[in-house]
């Protein structure tokens, strides 16, 4: 498992949080910005070892990611309980149908935060890890945004829908585009994998199916760009609402 947290601000989020444990950090000797000067106190605080390292090290640790002078070691990033999903007002859900490249999955983290999303759930199978190149791709993101793993996502869905939200799964095929549903109550969006979309069962068990249309010679969008667009409607329809 890819253990690795590279970079400034990855490593400052993975610090802030308590989902994520921090075994050791390495800084080249000459970092010294004041986000780094921030991070080696939160660091003393934590009780976490600092070593000074030469950037030959740091490079060699990297292994060709971006690393900015700071590579943090890390344990496993704890998946949150099924509940944590239902603690807004009004829930907000994002389930993942097999989305197994770490970086599309922390992109979906990314995004998900950002539009004030309840949580995230995923299957035990056919998911990426949650390793420190999802924590990286999320921007920090993952140490906040809830993630469940479950073992039958259908079974979850039909949790989910037992708690009051309307499941909306974001298919090519389906006829109603994503603009015209109405997402203001309690929303789950279920989203694809990156080759093979929602699998049929988990369609079936969607309590309505929307698509962005494509207008290019690409049949797809990828999936953290999907993910995108269609919690930002979710986010424009429960503002305007609220004016």
């Amino acid at each position: 498992m890819d253990n690795r947290i590279c970079g400034v601000h990855a490593v400052y989020e993975a610090l802030v949080s308590d989902r994520l444990p921090i075994e050791r950090i390495h800084i080249a000797r000459e970092a010294n910005s004041a986000r780094v000067k921030e991070i080696l106190g939160l660091a003393h605080e934590r009780g976490v070892p600092v070593r000074r390292e030469e950037r030959m090290v740091l490079d060699r640790l990297a292994e060709g990611n971006v690393h900015q002078g700071i590579i943090a070691i890390s344990g496993a990033l704890s998946y949150a309980d099924f509940e944590a999903l239902f603690t807004a007002a009004k829930p907000l859900v994002v389930v993942l149908d097999g989305v197994e490249d770490p970086h599309n999955f922390g992109a979906v983290v990314r995004t998900s935060d950002a539009c004030g999303a309840s949580g995230i759930v995923v299957p035990e199978r056919h998911s990426a890890p949650l390793t420190a190149t999802v924590v990286k791709a999320s921007a920090g993101a993952a140490a906040y945004v809830p993630i469940v793993r479950v073992k039958n996502l259908v079974n979850a869905i039909d949790d989910i829908k037992e708690r009051g939200l309307w499941v909306v799964g974001v298919d090519p095929a389906a006829t109603q585009e994503w603009t015209a549903f109405d997402y203001k109550g309690p929303i789950a969006l279920v989203f694809g994998g990156e080759h093979r979309g929602l699998r049929r069962l988990v369609r079936e068990h969607c309590d309505a199916l929307v698509r962005i249309p494509m207008l290019g010679k690409i049949a797809s969008l990828n999936i953290s760009v999907a993910a995108g667009i269609v919690l930002y409607e979710v986010v424009r329809q429960r503002k305007s609402e609220s004016l």
